[in-house]
């Protein structure tokens, strides 16, 4: 796979708070992964009151921390600066699929059922919609674009118990039930697939207005590399941002709470910035963003007096 230069800044990050009637631990998943195509630059964690927090990578290699809420009011909050490539996601081509014979063990088990990916319930669907089409990448495609046309999407409309099967039957869902769907159907034809969340700004891709969000999306294994497919937009994008990865929602969850706290609010942004204009812990400011439009847009540079 090819390298590509990390020319744009995206400023993303979250605030949100916490109403625990006592004690509570909690695990959260909130900081991007660290690999070659996203690097944070700055980033600044506010936690109040202030907490201990233990931090550590699960077996997804997803950076988790660990902390327990008091009783009351608790705001955790996280701003970071991370550098992008300007490119869509996938410019280098993708490779074919490995066999089983020749996958990697620690792989195996994004091929099997899990929670709510129950690919062992769709089989018969899948080979009588996919069973015809060529394996691999346009596989991969087809059950994107099936997906992508066939289940509404309906903001609001997410289940914490809703399975991909019964995503399959409604025709409707959120980000994480077409991400469910894919990932079941690719895993009936011992494809590969993981659950991802991250952020996805509006970078070369017009703002709809609706409020910003975490999304989840999917990654297939294929050619010897992991690659990315998003069912719910069903185009590349430019400047996704990973956060976490695993077999589903289980493993992808932002927060997991072992307790009675209520999320009081929740407030999410996403959005390309000029580094030089704008400082870490400024006020969130979107008139400032270069995003939100077709079009890619850079920083203004001025001239030097010898330009």
């Amino acid at each position: 796979m090819q390298n590509a230069p990390l020319d744009i800044t995206i400023r993303c990050g979250f605030e949100f708070a916490y109403e625990a009637s006592g004690p509570t631990p909690i695990i959260l998943l909130i900081q991007p992964r660290l690999n070659r195509w996203q690097r944070i630059e700055a980033e600044k964690f506010i936690f109040h009151p202030n907490l201990s927090v233990r931090e550590y990578e699960d077996h997804h290699g997803n950076i988790v921390r660990r902390l327990d809420l008091p009783m009351g009011r608790s705001t955790i909050s996280h701003d970071a600066f991370v550098s992008v490539p300007s490119l869509p996601e996938n410019f280098d081509g993708i490779g074919g699929p490995i066999s089983i014979s020749d996958l990697p063990p620690s792989l195996l088990p994004y091929t099997l059922p899990s929670r709510y990916c129950d690919s062992d319930r769709l089989m018969d669907f899948a080979f009588q919609q996919f069973g015809q089409v060529e394996h691999g990448l346009p596989r991969v495609r087809t059950i994107c674009d099936w997906v992508h046309k066939n289940i509404e999407y309906r903001w609001g409309a997410g289940s914490p118990f809703t399975t991909a099967s019964e995503v399959v039957a409604q025709r409707f869902g959120v980000c994480r039930d077409f991400a469910h769907t894919a990932i079941a159907l690719c895993r009936c034809f011992n494809l590969p697939a993981r659950y991802v969340t991250g952020y996805v700004p509006d970078v070369a891709y017009r703002d709809n207005g609706s409020p910003m969000d975490f999304h989840a999306y999917m990654e297939v294994y294929l050619g010897g590399h992991w690659h990315t497919f998003d069912a719910r937009f069903n185009v590349p994008r430019t400047a996704r941002i990973k956060i976490a990865c695993g077999m589903d929602a289980v493993d992808g969850a932002f927060s997991t709470l072992y307790g009675a706290a209520n999320l009081a609010s929740f407030n999410v942004w996403a959005y390309q910035i000029d580094p030089l204009e704008v400082k870490l812990g400024d006020p969130v400011d979107l008139s400032k963003r270069l995003c939100g439009t077709p079009e890619l847009l850079f920083p203004p540079r001025k001239k030097t007096p010898d330009q």
